[in-house]
């Protein structure tokens, strides 16, 4: 098969080929895709719905980071062991397919890697697509290990942004990030986190397609001056904070924490001053 496990990224090349490999698991990471039969997808495709199986829907803030129990739970009704070979896309290219990514890299498992531009460069490249269809097939044996580290949230955020520990770099568009537009979020305010800079995950991508390492390496060197702190990612939901973790990973970067709650909590519960 030759799956580069140590690789947090494949192309719809190397996926078109594996696609017949029974250890393989292909994760649909849409996000609020809704169900529905004419819609196409990769082939034996199961969808991973981020928003309704796996974050906390009793959490104040959207996407919110679920247990272990329920991450584990929700894995295994998709069939997935812990022997599987995960290859996780989405519809936009590369957005909340890098959450995913990220989720079970949090939860204990690194045998999963995001396929490099998603449904568009798999429809680009002429690939066989099907219709939308539900899993049916066994429940798998995955086991869920939560990792330290991965995730911080409003406690962790707020006491890095006071004494400056880690670099902080918000993953939103330039113009949110100076609040020179609306936050999309209904009733949310604009603003900033102290002590944080602006890298926005767009600038990560071309053609839809990730950077290769060499501009990674160069992009990230230009934001991050000390690689003796560890980074946090935040951006408006924990969603594209992941794109940049993602980014940075490849990039040969460690000690990686992505922001659960980002702006949507921060500004929430934050007081402006």
């Amino acid at each position: 098969m030759n799956q580069p496990l140590g690789s947090p990224i494949v192309s719809v090349k190397w996926l078109y080929s594996n696609l017949e490999n029974p250890n393989l698991v292909v994760l649909d990471g849409t996000i609020n895709k809704i169900f529905n039969t004419e819609t196409q997808q990769i082939p034996k495709a199961r969808f991973f719905d981020i928003k309704k199986k796996f974050s906390d829907i009793t959490g104040e803030f959207p996407s919110t980071f679920p247990s272990e129990f329920q991450f584990q739970e929700e894995a295994r009704n998709l069939g997935i062991n812990n022997n599987s070979i995960i290859v996780v896309y989405d519809d936009k290219g590369i957005y909340s397919s890098a959450r995913v990514w990220w989720l079970f890299k949090a939860f204990g498992y690194n045998k999963v890697s995001v396929l490099n531009g998603g449904f568009p460069e798999w429809t680009k490249q002429g690939l066989p697509k099907e219709s939308m269809a539900q899993f049916i097939g066994e429940k798998g044996d995955f086991k869920a290990n939560l990792q330290p580290g991965y995730m911080t949230f409003f406690n962790g955020m707020q006491k890095a942004s006071k004494t400056k520990s880690h670099t902080i770099i918000d993953a939103r568009s330039s113009v949110r990030f100076n609040c020179e537009v609306l936050e999309p979020r209904e009733g949310l305010r604009s603003g900033t986190i102290p002590n944080s800079i602006n890298l926005p995950f767009t600038d990560l991508l071309e053609n839809g397609l990730l950077k290769d390492k060499a501009d990674l390496k160069t992009i990230f060197a230009s934001k991050i001056t000390d690689e003796t702190k560890a980074v946090i990612f935040s951006c408006g939901s924990g969603i594209t904070a992941c794109v940049l973790a993602l980014g940075a990973e490849i990039a040969g970067y460690k000690n990686l924490v992505v922001y659960d709650g980002s702006w949507t909590e921060w500004g929430s519960l934050q007081p402006v001053r």
